[in-house]
Order: C-alpha cells, then structure tokens, then sequence
C-alpha cells in the first residue's frame, strides 16, 4: 500500500501537517473579520439583523482575499 503523505516519494506535495496549518490560518483571516464586524455593528447598531448583513458581506470580501493571499503566500514554487 503506498504512502500519499510520504515526502521521500514526491518531495513536492504537501503534507497533512502543513495543510492543516495553512487552512487553519486561511480560516482565521475569514473568521476573524466577519465576526468583529458582526459583534462590532451589533453593539452599535443594536439590530441583529443588520449586524448578520454586515457580518456576511464582510465575510465574503475577506473570502476573496484568502485565496488572493493563499495563492501568493502558501502555495508550494515549482523550481
């Protein structure tokens, strides 16, 4: 049975550790934002509904972004 998170074979995927670090950090750039900016216009505005607006509209632009910056950042070069 062959090992797919082995680096001897093919030194240029990924491993399991790496994926997980990177897509935690990929998340936490999304999550981070839309969240502040939900409880941020909810304790100003003091409407849930249009905290949850702002919140999803951030979250969608911070979504664009991720993979502008996955792309430049976290993607392995091919030499």
């Amino acid at each position: 049975m062959t090992d797919l998170l082995s680096d001897e074979k093919n030194p240029d995927k990924l491993t399991s550790k790496e994926i997980i670090l990177k897509g935690t950090a990929i998340a936490l750039f999304v999550i981070i934002p839309s969240l502040s900016a939900f409880f941020l216009s909810w304790k100003i505005l003091d409407d849930l509904l249009q905290a949850a607006i702002i919140g999803g509209i951030v979250h969608f632009i911070a979504m664009g972004f991720s993979l502008k910056i996955s792309k430049k950042f976290f993607a392995k070069k091919r030499y």
